[in-house]
């Protein structure tokens, strides 16, 4: 009898995304390996480092980065189409696990991008496995798109949240899925705050983002420093910048999620409950990593009975 291939789609959550690790370690505990990989964003950048053996590399980097680290990686550029340019979040990404072209690895890999001009949805599958993850987390608005093979890309959440559709395209028969996107809309708007829990309430501490505006031209950051604190923290009255943009983000990957997910079925679907971590909450690797855990070990019935 032919044995059945275990296919995982890794879905797109910004700092969610570290919830990955979890389920992946759980899998592996268990004896449980995935035959074919799919990832989009965050989930193309752990699925990258478990196809690499590099997941418990990158997990010990995640639990203990501080925000302080994570500005240093951070490199602005308001001329590139996104905030951040990433050159330095994908070199220290390398220095992690290394670099080679995805179809040298033994797991079959999919990162999911889109392309800019004609809003298709594109499948990396081969060349560069840290190419194929910076222009899957290329978010509109923070990261800069990356070019390749002459097209402009960006996040693939922006078309498939949760590539079950490329597992299945690559031949998996159980699909394992990853939703890290129910239950959000809504959760980061916040209109009732107290203005002197501002400071308390902020995904980022102003002092990182003081220290970025300090890299780009005096007349620029000395302007983005008066308005930034109106812009990041939450108003008593009406939503901040950021929130509306994170809530606008959140609203977009529920949508498009439960429109793919309709269609595209996986046999099972791991939900980690992570509504209380914002977009950019990425210090707080190790609750996302043990909410993964908890919902994997819950669903591992469900997975035995399907592999049996």
């Amino acid at each position: 009898m032919t044995k059945q291939k275990i296919g995982i789609a890794l879905g797109s959550g910004a700092a969610r995304g570290w919830s990955h690790i979890g389920v992946l370690q759980v899998l592996e505990e268990e004896g449980i390996k995935p035959d074919i990989v799919t990832g989009c964003s965050m989930g193309a950048l752990v699925g990258a480092a478990y196809i690499a053996d590099e997941l418990e590399a990158l997990h010990q980097w995640a639990i203990k980065i501080s925000w302080r680290e994570m500005a240093d990686l951070i490199d602005i550029d308001l001329t590139s189409g996104g905030l951040i340019e990433g050159k330095r979040l994908m070199d220290f990404f390398q220095t992690v696990r290394g670099d080679a072209p995805i179809e040298n690895f033994k797991t079959p890999f999919t990162a999911i991008a889109t392309d800019l001009m004609t809003g298709r949805e594109i499948w990396l599958e081969e060349g560069s496995l840290v190419g194929a993850v910076r222009a899957s987390i290329a978010l509109p608005g923070l990261l800069s798109p990356v070019k390749q093979n002459g097209k402009w890309l960006l996040d693939g959440g922006l078309v498939n949240p949760v590539p079950v559709s490329a597992a299945r395209a690559r031949g998996a028969d159980i699909i394992i899925a990853v939703n890290l996107n129910g239950g959000l809309v809504g959760k980061h708007v916040h209109p009732k705050l107290n203005p002197a829990n501002a400071d308390a309430e902020r995904s980022v501490p102003m002092e990182i983002f003081n220290s970025l505006f300090d890299r780009v031209p005096k007349p620029i950051s000395t302007s983005m420093k008066k308005f930034a604190p109106d812009l990041f923290k939450p108003g008593s009255k009406t939503p901040g910048y950021f929130d509306v943009g994170a809530t606008a983000i959140n609203i977009m990957q529920d949508q498009i999620t439960r429109a793919r997910l309709a269609g595209e079925p996986p046999h099972v679907m791991l939900s980690p409950q992570l509504q209380d971590l914002k977009i950019l909450d990425f210090n707080r690797a190790e609750e996302a990593v043990e909410e993964g855990r908890r919902v994997t070990k819950y669903a591992l019935p469900a997975i035995r009975d399907l592999l049996d």
